[in-house]
């Protein structure tokens, strides 16, 4: 029989950074790259925020239900204007927790819900489509770069 805080510290494998995105300036499309430095104030070349808001991660295994829901193919990871694509770990499952990620450790705050422009560029039905699939939002406590393939794991 396994404690309940067993079983929330669990975690089946590492995940991997598949996709890295900055937004030079508000409302600018992406851009991928294929490094970024991360610090206090969220990705280096991109327009975000510091604090609790500083890095956005999305789910890869997401992209694909949020075209579902829509009647589309997957979504491309530009389009939800989400820093890191994380695949093959459940961001959910590390809600509060810290997470290192290349050189960088980062702490998962809160959900990052979508905002009207997803209407915009999803149309009709794109903002509900995102609910719950939107990614999380994340605090930066060590600077550091991350590349295309990177482990993504908890930290004990």
């Amino acid at each position: 029989m396994y404690a309940l805080k067993e079983l929330i510290a669990g975690y089946a494998q590492s995940g991997s950074i598949t996709w890295i995105g900055v937004r030079p300036t508000r409302r600018a499309g992406m851009i991928s790259v294929g490094d970024v430095f991360i610090d206090e104030s969220g990705l280096t070349g991109d327009h975000g925020r510091a604090g609790k808001r500083a890095v956005t991660l999305i789910q890869a295994e997401h992209l694909p239900v949020i075209g579902a829901m829509l009647g589309k193919d997957e979504i491309l990871p530009a389009v939800l204007r989400r820093n890191l694509v994380v695949s093959g770990i459940n961001l959910s499952a590390l809600k509060g927790r810290q997470i290192a990620i290349g050189d960088s450790v980062l702490q998962i705050t809160s959900i990052c819900a979508p905002c009207s422009r997803m209407e915009e560029v999803l149309g009709r039905g794109g903002y509900s489509a995102v609910r719950g699939h939107g990614g999380w939002c994340a605090s930066v406590l060590g600077s550091g770069c991350v590349r295309l393939g990177d482990a993504v794991r908890p930290i004990d």
